[in-house]
């Protein structure tokens, strides 16, 4: 492992999570609770063994800057081990990063000073477990040039992912991004191997492709130039990599892209046996939290009065739950349910306040926002579009900071 250098590509806007995005890049927004998405891949490399990271930010990056410095400052550079934010830097031109090869050519300097073997390039806002090591043992195994990291997914849900295309060897054919009529597995006609975005290059060999795409008037992307333009090649061996979860769990990929898609990932957390195991202390996911107190719940009058309870929910610390009721939902820290409130199905973000009489379904509530006493949210959507952005699937978002009147 100490002839890789990894690259996490954390530079993307995330229009698509917006509000959640507005004040924040994709990987920092907060999941599960206590976590950023980008925790997950940050704990696949420090489980994996690797000790050398760059963290590519561009937009919006302040505080995906501040949770890394406070939360992963946790490797001995005396020893050559660092998690590093490097931003954009215009180092080769006057141009901020044009696409995810794009930000690797400009950083082609960093992996010169390093000079590793290998560059593994990964996604900050993919939600998975995965041992890398594993990956790179079978790249240097096989002697390609370039290994992809896939995930078996269903046929329909191609036009959603990138899907490569292979022979029955495992070698990389074809590539298509969200084609409406995909390329299949050899030998299974109901399912594709989508990109994962994770990437293993024999560090040469990416340098050359890098400076010959950089040369042509493309997206400058790994998915739709880099990998193509390798594909013509006949001197190029490209081998897809069957992902298999950390300890061999079931597999668990998700590219939580759209709202709807962050709101179902994370309440698939709260169910009895969540796909995704938080508790798995093998594989451990870390995160950096501030120090707040343990989560109460006051007020126990049985009949016609105050009760504070959480069912089928996770509640993080600070969180306070004063007579109101929560169910199937996941609140993080610092979050107060005042008395006779209920809140179901939900994602409330740091310092929410949910008022007396209040009432709160199908939402997603970012950081800091008031809900006044008796106020509403998810029992109107006609009335909700009006003021909140609804998703296709009914999801109500409201944006940070944010004060909610009756």
């Amino acid at each position: 492992m100490k002839k890789l250098l990894t690259f996490v590509m954390a530079g993307g806007k995330g229009e698509r999570l917006s509000p959640l995005t507005k004040d924040r890049a994709k990987p920092a927004v907060p999941f599960g609770g206590i976590y950023r998405i980008i925790d997950f891949t940050l704990s696949n490399c420090i489980n994996s063994n690797i000790r050398r990271i760059h963290i590519l930010v561009q937009y919006k990056s302040m505080s995906l800057a501040r949770h890394i410095r406070m939360g992963w400052n946790i490797l001995n550079a005396e020893v050559g081990e660092y998690i590093d934010v490097l931003p954009a830097q215009q180092r080769i031109d006057e141009h901020w990063y044009q696409g995810t090869a794009d930000a690797i050519y400009q950083n082609l300097y960093s992996i010169h000073i390093e000079n590793p073997d290998q560059v593994l390039i990964l996604a900050g806002d993919h939600v998975y477990k995965m041992d890398y090591k594993l990956m790179l043992d079978a790249h240097r195994a096989s002697g390609a040039n370039l290994t992809i990291g896939v995930v078996r997914a269903p046929k329909d849900e191609a036009s959603g992912l990138g899907v490569i295309e292979t022979d029955a060897n495992q070698n990389v054919v074809g590539f298509a991004e969200k084609p409406q009529h995909p390329k299949t597995i050899p030998g299974d006609e109901e399912h594709i191997y989508g990109s994962m975005g994770i990437y293993i290059f024999d560090a040469k060999v990416l340098e050359e492709e890098l400076e010959e795409d950089a040369k042509k008037n493309t997206s400058h992307d790994f998915g739709k130039d880099i990998i193509p333009q390798m594909i013509a090649k006949s001197s190029r061996k490209i081998l897809a990599y069957n992902f298999v979860e950390a300890n061999n769990k079931d597999v668990y990929w998700r590219d939580v892209g759209t709202l709807d898609a962050y709101y179902e990932s994370c309440m698939d957390l709260v169910q009895i046996s969540p796909q995704f195991n938080l508790y798995d202390r093998e594989w451990p996911i870390r995160t950096y939290q501030l120090q707040y107190p343990p989560a109460k719940f006051v007020f126990a009058q049985k009949f016609g009065g105050r009760r504070g309870a959480a069912l089928d929910s996770l509640v993080s610390d600070g969180c306070i739950i004063s007579g109101g009721t929560v169910q199937r939902s996941i609140l993080s820290p610092n979050v107060r349910v005042n008395s006779y409130a209920e809140v179901e199905d939900s994602l409330l973000l740091e310092g929410v306040d949910v008022g007396r009489y209040a009432k709160v379904k199908n939402a997603i509530i970012d950081k800091h926002v008031k809900i006044m006493p008796n106020a509403q949210i998810g029992y109107d959507l006609e009335k909700d579009k009006k003021r909140f952005t609804v998703t296709p699937k009914g999801i109500v978002v409201v944006e940070k900071g944010a004060v909610v009147e009756p």
